[in-house]
């Protein structure tokens, strides 16, 4: 009979436990970095682990892991800080200001039924596109070795990468 008092957080973070447990150790398996920035970037816009692309990003809603549990990668260096709200909010207002004026030219609605329609609409992209923006930004930090990352590339020995 299934558990109904667990959740999908709860196996998240029993894997995240037993996998950089000091018995176990981490998983340290061949990692494929990635090709270039791009497939980087779209690692970390899927929340998806930039250097090895298999393991999660994140372990809360906005919360990185402390260390990937495939590829062994330290996340802590990671300083996104408040980039990702502002990339977030530039990103919504792009995208709702066609939709602003177009609901004003051409539909014939009160003040109260655009704000009705467009301020839920807008908080839940602002909110929706939090984490991918957090991904892509620490995928960034990663790929060009900013704020304590090692800039890898695939192909690299690790002595060029410390050089």
């Amino acid at each position: 009979m299934p558990d109904l008092m667990r959740s999908p957080f709860d196996t998240f973070a029993e894997e995240t436990k037993s996998a950089t447990s000091p018995e176990a150790g981490p998983v340290t398996t061949a990692v494929i970095l990635p090709a270039s920035g791009w497939t980087a970037i779209s690692r970390g816009l899927r929340g998806r682990c930039p250097r090895c692309g298999e393991a999660r990003l994140f372990g809360r809603f906005l919360k990185p892991i402390p260390r990937c549990v495939r590829c062994d990668q330290d996340w802590t260096h990671q300083q996104a800080d408040d980039f990702p709200a502002y990339v977030s909010i530039f990103v919504t207002g792009h995208l709702m200001a066609p939709l602003i004026i177009a609901l004003a030219r051409d539909a014939d609605l009160s003040v109260s039924a655009m704000v009705a329609i467009v301020l839920p609409l807008a908080i839940l992209l602002m909110i929706g596109l939090l984490q991918p923006a957090k991904g892509v930004i620490i995928a960034v930090q990663w790929w060009f070795g900013m704020h304590g990352f090692q800039k890898e590339r695939p192909g690299q020995s690790p002595d060029d990468a410390e050089a």
